[in-house]
């Protein structure tokens, strides 16, 4: 696609680009390059990081930072990211990885996708035909599954449960009340999206994997693990849902939310 320039997105509404970052410092730098290149307003979140990420962040003078004294996970960062985008006033939030496997070129796409949707999220299976990476079995397995659970419980189409290439209205994250702080916590907004109906809106990106070994760390290196506690997130999720009042339209109809799972 097109590559756009930070100045030719004066059409745009005004966008916040987020990057949460644990132990990145081989990727820092050449992708937070190509992302200044593609957005204006860039926030890294470093979460703890120990291997000589937090000292190459104080060396750049083109973004912001907010650094987590500790490691406090994905969700955490990312949670950190949205309230900092709420407070600001930005209009549309976009999250993008730190270790390679997005394309910045792509922000511009994700952000104009808010003008009919609360949430833009990439796909990399979307495009059946698209070249692409080999992802590692076990995590496109767990993807799979995953995917199809939220879809059959939520009333949702998915084809991507996870991938963290996704732009948000501003205004809309700010109905949510997200607290998950591992790397679960898109299945728990997916959850509050469906209950809140949210627009959603799913646009194709590369199947990207530059390290098949990555680790999630520690216990969740085990697939069987990492999916308990994935279902674990959603069933969590859903029940703190259906304990909330049931939504209601402006004329203060009882609004019902399509193949809603309370029962």
């Amino acid at each position: 696609m097109p590559s756009l320039s930070v100045d030719q997105f004066v059409d745009l509404p005004r966008f916040l680009t987020v990057l949460p970052v644990y132990n990145e410092s081989q990727h820092i730098a050449p992708v937070l390059d190509q992302v200044s290149r593609h957005a204006s307003d860039v926030l890294v979140v470093d979460d703890g990081s120990d291997d000589g990420s937090s000292e190459l962040l104080r060396r750049r003078s083109d973004i912001d930072v907010v650094f987590h004294p500790q490691n406090r996970g994905y969700g955490a960062a990312l949670l950190t990211a949205f309230d900092y985008a709420i407070v600001h006033r930005y209009d549309v939030v976009v999250t993008i990885d730190c270790d390679g496997q997005h394309e910045p070129q792509r922000i511009a796409q994700l952000v104009a996708g808010c003008e009919c949707a609360d949430i833009v999220s990439g796909s990399r299976y979307l495009d059946q035909h698209a070249p692409a990476s080999q992802a590692p079995a076990d995590r496109r397995k767990i993807n799979q599954q995953v995917t199809a659970e939220l879809n059959r419980r939520l009333g949702l189409d998915l084809t991507d449960a996870f991938c963290g290439f996704k732009a948000y209205r501003t205004q809309s994250l700010a109905q949510l009340d997200l607290t998950e702080t591992g790397y679960a916590m898109p299945l728990e907004l997916w959850v509050q999206a469906a209950w809140h109906q949210l627009q959603i809106l799913e646009v194709s990106v590369p199947l990207i994997y530059l390290d098949q070994d990555r680790s999630f760390g520690g216990a969740l290196d085990s697939a069987s693990t990492r999916m308990n506690y994935y279902r674990e997130v959603i069933d969590r999720a859903i029940r703190a849902c259906c304990e909330k009042p049931a939504l209601l339209e402006a004329g203060g109809r009882l609004c019902a939310v399509p193949a809603w799972p309370c029962r």
